[in-house]
């Protein structure tokens, strides 16, 4: 009997962390049929910040009432939740930074971030939605999974990376058994360190019924694409493939990178997909790079994608996580045709090329970067490392010069680097306050290369536009959807029925 098949969205929003791509957004997007995807990229902290903030509305703290572990949500709730908010300059609590082994409490916050944000994304309504995901962010990738799947996440979305073990984690995970990735650590050698995460810690049974989500890859070659479908531990059911163009992290030129007089990376002929080659994977693939536009989905569509990713349109929607200060600021300088973006090789302490926009008062000016105290409190994007010792350790290219050279790094690698940890949270109006007594942390906002083409879409005399604004324009330019261009692929797994822990 011939496996069902399944309709694709043609429209996948784009995953921007740090809550950029938040539930409100998601659900927004995903309301009106097209696939709503919120960031996993450090939903923990993101989740305890709202406590503290009073969690306004009440939303988080009914989505931690769904939680399969009510132990669990308690705990959290007693000492994060703050009814009042917090007092004015007082610091955000924070949590223990991820290592390779963490606490059992520890790794249940992550879990429980990730399942509030993907309920909430979910809440009400049977449209799909996804869930995006740094492979460089190894740590907490693994709880962050799992409580997504709790939730019931329809899709996962990967990239900074090559995420090929992620396919066999999230079979394990739709049959309760625990799953483990390689870790990357710097000097290991010929030795090889593990990354785990066990379900039966948490229930003994899996709490709910567990489905398998679709896996897309998000790629930016033909290669990259090939090694996935061959060599991946799973099932891949499709990829998006972002062009250089894409905010956030790119890819990094292949072959010898040059810099232009700005200090950006030049992309080439090597960095463009074939797309001839990529049908013959016989998945469905998705455009992403300077797609948000009705041109660039027809287009898309009549190369023989499934459809398109944007994020840049949706960055600057209502519903979207950037505070609405900015977000005008934003808006306003496209409009008057005064907005940059630059590629920076520098700005990520990951080494990966980062779009980053040129605007006052953010950590793109100069000297608001040379006025901020460096500082490594959250921690997600540092690099393991074996010590003389033997034991792993971590560090991070924005932190303190002094303790990465002492960590073994070369002050050289320092230059440059921006805390995107601290910087994003401030971007979505979290910033942290320093006891120090210095400037609470400043904002980075990161978009791709056509944000200055975002006055196209709204004309130069609107403040702001809706997620489904943005849905409507990127449709406007197809008469009819014909059935048989629909992308489809056979469904996930089945469900995994078991019975609810005591």
């Amino acid at each position: 009997m011939p496996a069902a098949t399944v309709t694709h969205p043609l429209i996948i929003q784009g995953g921007m962390g740090v809550g950029v791509s938040n539930w409100v957004l998601a659900k927004a997007v995903s309301l009106r049929g097209q696939m709503g995807v919120v960031s996993g990229t450090c939903v923990d902290s993101l989740l305890v910040r709202r406590l503290q903030d009073g969690d306004l509305g009440g939303d988080v703290r009914r989505a931690m009432a769904a939680f399969p572990f009510p132990d669990v949500s308690g705990d959290v709730l007693m000492k994060y939740f703050r009814p009042e908010g917090r007092a004015p300059g007082e610091p955000y609590k924070e949590i223990p930074m991820y290592r390779q082994v963490v606490t059992r409490v520890r790794e249940q916050l992550t879990v429980l971030a990730s399942f509030v944000e993907v309920w909430l994304a979910k809440e009400g309504h049977d449209g799909v939605v996804g869930i995006n995901l740094l492979t460089k962010v190894q740590m907490p990738n693994l709880a962050t999974l799992y409580g997504a799947m709790l939730a019931g996440v329809d899709y996962v979305l990967m990239g900074a990376g090559i995420p090929k073990e992620i396919p066999g984690v999230l079979d394990r995970f739709a049959a309760h058994e625990p799953a483990q990735i390689k870790f990357e650590v710097e000097g290991m050698g010929a030795d090889t360190a593990y990354l785990s995460f066990d379900p039966r810690v948490h229930s003994e049974t899996a709490p709910v019924a567990v489905k398998r989500p679709y896996f897309l890859p998000i790629i930016a070659s033909n290669s990259l694409a090939t090694m996935l479908t061959r060599k991946a531990t799973g099932r891949v059911d499709g990829f998006i493939i972002e062009a250089p163009t894409a905010g956030g992290h790119n890819a990094p030129p292949r072959g010898e990178i040059v810099l232009n007089e700005r200090g950006e990376p030049q992309y080439g002929e090597r960095d463009v997909v074939d797309l001839e080659k990529m049908k013959d994977h016989g998945l469905p693939f998705w455009l992403a790079g300077s797609a948000g536009s009705p041109e660039a989905l027809a287009e898309a569509l009549d190369a023989g994608a499934a459809g398109i990713q944007v994020g840049t349109l949706f960055a600057y929607t209502e519903e979207s996580g950037i505070s609405a200060e900015l977000k005008r600021d934003v808006i306003r300088q496209a409009q008057e045709d005064r907005i940059d973006v630059l590629t920076d090789g520098r700005a990520s302490p990951t080494g990966f090329p980062f779009k980053v926009v040129q605007i006052g008062g953010t950590m793109s000016d100069p000297a608001m970067y040379g006025k901020r105290e460096r500082v490594c409190d959250l921690g997600y994007l540092r690099e393991a490392y074996r010590r003389p010792d033997g034991r792993i350790d971590y560090r991070c290219a924005a932190e303190p010069v002094d303790t990465y050279v002492k960590k073994g790094g070369t002050a050289e690698n320092t230059a440059g680097r921006k805390c995107l940890c601290n910087a994003l949270f401030a971007t979505i109006g979290q910033p942290q306050v320093r006891k120090s007594g210095l400037p609470e942390e400043a904002p980075l906002i990161t978009s791709g290369d056509a944000l200055k083409n975002i006055r196209r879409f709204i004309g130069s005399d609107r403040a702001g536009y809706t997620a489904g604004e943005v849905i409507d324009y990127l449709l406007s330019g197809l008469k009819r959807i014909v059935p048989s261009r629909m992308p489809s692929m056979s469904q996930p797994a089945p469900r995994i029925q078991s019975t609810p822990a005591r």
